[in-house]
């Protein structure tokens, strides 16, 4: 690393771990609004995302002075594109989570039905996956990461099974259909949070490693 690339590195880095915290955050509080069926929980959502955006923001034009001051070459040019990455992704999540709330805010405006515990199990295993990815990426862990790799399809899983509970629910109870379509909904956006985390992941493999790691199973079957 160039000595005077340091202090431009160290800022994009703070910046990131200010997103990460934020980001397991928002994600922590729309969930807690949906289990404990909370619309003024839900409601302070939107504000912490806003939270988020800035601090996107922030991490662009950091990314882009420091590549603009110092030209930066090698491996201090890939961190400073992987986290320009995983400025996006974690731009994402915050985005994901405030979705989550609308689902959680207008549960909670409608009879009360039982959250399967399915939903909860998805829940937690999509924060750990994104507390584990921030995690890889404060230690600078290629291993941890790429064990993340291949937690993601426990997550696809989990979001098809509260997917097919709901449309079990729907069947049986035309009732609670607009109830049931929101727990559809939440598992879909956290099983996309699993994608950003993995894809924070990815980025922690190339920048320890120098290997781009995206894409690389659905290439393998390709050219197989």
């Amino acid at each position: 690393m160039s000595r005077t690339l340091e202090p431009f590195l160290g800022e994009v880095n703070d910046l990131i771990l200010r997103m990460g915290g934020c980001c397991e955050a928002i994600v922590a509080k729309s969930l807690q609004a949906l289990f404990q069926r909370d619309a003024r929980l839900a409601a302070e959502v939107q504000d912490d995302d806003l939270e988020i955006d800035r601090l996107d923001i922030a991490v662009d034009e950091a990314v882009l002075r420091s590549i603009a001051l110092q030209a930066p070459v090698a491996d201090d040019l890939r961190r400073l594109l992987a986290a320009y990455d995983m400025g996006t992704d974690l731009e994402r999540v915050g985005d994901l989570a405030r979705n989550i709330a609308k689902s959680a805010a207008r549960i909670a405006e409608r009879p009360p039905i039982a959250l399967p515990a399915s939903l909860e199990t998805l829940a937690g295993q999509t924060q750990a996956m994104l507390r584990d990815a921030l995690d890889a990426f404060v230690q600078r862990d290629a291993e941890q990461a790429r064990r993340l790799l291949v937690r993601d399809q426990q997550i696809d899983e989990g979001q098809d099974r509260v997917i097919l509970e709901a449309l079990g629910e729907i069947d049986s109870r035309p009732d609670v259909s607009p109830q049931q379509i929101d727990l559809i909904l939440t598992a879909k956006n956290l099983e996309r949070i699993a994608d950003h985390a993995t894809n924070i992941a990815e980025s922690v493999i190339l920048v320890v490693e120098g290997r781009n790691v995206r894409h690389a199973d659905k290439l393998a079957r390709g050219s197989a």
